[in-house]
């Protein structure tokens, strides 16, 4: 490993959020940064990748000076572009935020963010993705505070191969009101969905998605009851989706496969 590590960072909201910005500047003197990130906005992307399309690298610069790759792509063809192509050696750590928006539950399988840190994950490169819960008026200084720690940590310890940490910061006006950091078990809670009609001059209708989380529906020790009470979540995530604990369940539904005779 050279003197100074090499540190990916991407995220979804895209090359001009003020996230990755703030994230850029926390970790800056960690390591040599590469910045790769969709050249707008791809919350809720998940995992989408582009095979019947190009995708063009542009460099993208603040303030005069260069900053980072803009690609028009989806976060997870960040990532792999960066690390298959970008970078030479492949980095030592991979973070993917600082994300408007929180990323707990069911939303892990839709977020950009978390999918662009999979894909370091799958390339056996520790992996981070730091979402902060909110949509308005963010306070990233919290989130800072802890990702550079945590960076810190895993440059010096590693990761246990093939374990994902997913990162969830409450937004507090102040740095004191964080009450402390929990590691977590991905929630479950239910979310009602709302699409919204509205029609357009031709009086065609069209919809936006929306919706509301069901109060009541979350399990103590989740992501998102950690939140609830000011904590940092941190919750370990793995890429094996098999429900071990009922596959003999599904045995002894006898499936079988007959083909009819052939005349």
């Amino acid at each position: 490993m050279p003197d100074k590590p090499s540190i990916l960072l991407v995220n979804d909201d895209g090359i001009e959020a003020p996230g990755l910005h703030a994230l850029a500047e926390a970790v800056s003197d960690l390591g040599d940064l590469t910045i790769v990130a969709p050249d707008k906005e791809r919350s809720a992307s998940g995992h989408a990748i582009t095979l019947h399309d190009v995708i063009y690298p542009k460099k993208f610069y603040k303030k005069g000076k260069f900053f980072g790759m803009s690609v028009s792509g989806t976060p997870a063809d960040c990532a792999k572009l960066a690390i298959h192509k970008l970078m030479d050696p492949q980095p030592d750590m991979v973070i993917s935020g600082i994300n408007l928006g929180s990323n707990t539950g069911f939303n892990v399988l839709y977020s950009g963010t978390v999918a662009a840190a999979s894909e370091g994950t799958f390339m056996g490169i520790p992996s981070v993705a730091v979402s902060l819960t909110t949509y308005t008026n963010p306070n990233f200084e919290p989130a800072c505070i802890f990702i550079r720690n945590v960076a810190e940590q895993i440059l010096n310890k590693g990761l246990p191969k093939g374990v994902l940490l997913n990162i969830n910061v409450p937004n507090v006006v102040h740095v004191n009101d964080i009450k402390g950091v929990e590691i977590t078990r991905q929630g479950r809670a239910q979310w009602r969905e709302i699409f919204i009609e509205r029609i357009n001059p031709k009086q065609e209708a069209y919809y936006w998605l929306s919706g509301e989380k069901v109060v009541g529906t979350e399990a103590p020790e989740t992501d998102e009851t950690a939140i609830m009470d000011q904590k940092i979540s941190v919750t370990p995530l793995q890429f094996d989706l098999t429900d071990l604990k009922n596959m003999d369940t599904i045995r002894a539904l006898n499936f079988s496969f007959k083909p009819e005779s052939a005349d």
